[in-house]
């Protein structure tokens, strides 16, 4: 799901412009060599490395942002951030063994809640029913503020285990908790959808987009839903209002493209 890899913008702080003094002045420097700089400078900056691993990232050079955080961690492997890192890494990656093993490397060094949750969504996305007492926990730390959070890993491990309808009451129950906790909406919406209950995945979605208007992934899957009740312009207008808000949304381009296919 798209949320799934959205995980690496929770997990994943940047911390832009935050130790300039070697880079202000070396302006003929390419930026990944004035952050190079800025380390040899200041070595023992966590905080520098974590800039150059950022601009890895966003320049989609997963291969050296891995690479830099794995000498990191060659450095320094007590840091639990370093696999929290490696963690968004690897997801986005598209390598969730790796981002499995990076959580569960953070989480036996530090339990922190936020750990915990993003091990607990990648096992149960992998079918793992480890995720199940991952949850338990979290519910039982009452410090940890994530019990919502341990009712939608619940929800999501009978989801992608495909047994559906076990699936709703953990969401219902993660959004009586918190009724903005949109990836709820979306996770109940599909578990409806598999069920063929389009009308009601749609009152979720329609919900879910009052909430939040600009949700495009609610638009996209509402479009899903009104194309299975066969309300072709309605479908249209939700994959337009997806990519109103999220223009390089290629699934719902896709089926923007489609539906215009058959006027």
């Amino acid at each position: 799901m798209k949320y799934l890899f959205f995980i690496g913008c929770l997990f994943f702080i940047s911390c832009n412009d935050a130790d300039n003094t070697a880079t202000n002045k070396n302006d003929g420097l390419s930026k990944e060599q004035l952050l190079k700089n800025d380390i040899a400078h200041y070595p023992d900056s966590a905080l520098l490395t974590e800039n150059l691993i950022q601009y890895y990232r966003e320049a989609g050079k997963y291969d050296k942002a891995i690479t830099t955080v794995n000498n990191a961690i060659k450095k320094d492997s007590s840091r639990p951030r370093w696999y929290d890192i490696k963690g968004t890494l690897d997801i986005e990656n598209e390598d969730t063994a790796g981002s499995i093993h990076s959580y569960e490397k953070a989480v036996a060094l530090y339990p922190d809640p936020q750990y915990l949750i993003h091990l607990g969504i990648l096992y149960a996305q992998t079918k793992n029913a480890h995720s199940l007492s991952l949850a338990d926990s979290l519910i039982k730390n009452t410090k940890a503020d994530a019990v919502k959070d341990a009712y939608f890993i619940k929800g999501l491990y009978y989801s992608y285990s495909n047994l559906k309808q076990q699936s709703i009451p953990y969401f219902d129950t993660c959004l009586s908790i918190s009724y903005t906790y949109m990836d709820a909406y979306i996770e109940k919406a599909l578990a409806l959808y598999s069920l063929q209950k389009y009308n009601e995945a749609l009152a979720v979605l329609d919900k879910a987009v009052t909430l939040q208007n600009n949700f495009d992934e609610g638009y996209y899957y509402r479009g899903k839903c009104l194309e299975k009740l066969n309300r072709r312009l309605e479908a249209i207008e939700a994959y337009q209002m997806a990519l109103a808000y999220s223009p390089d949304y290629t699934e719902a381009k896709e089926a923007l493209e489609r539906l215009n296919e058959k006027k």
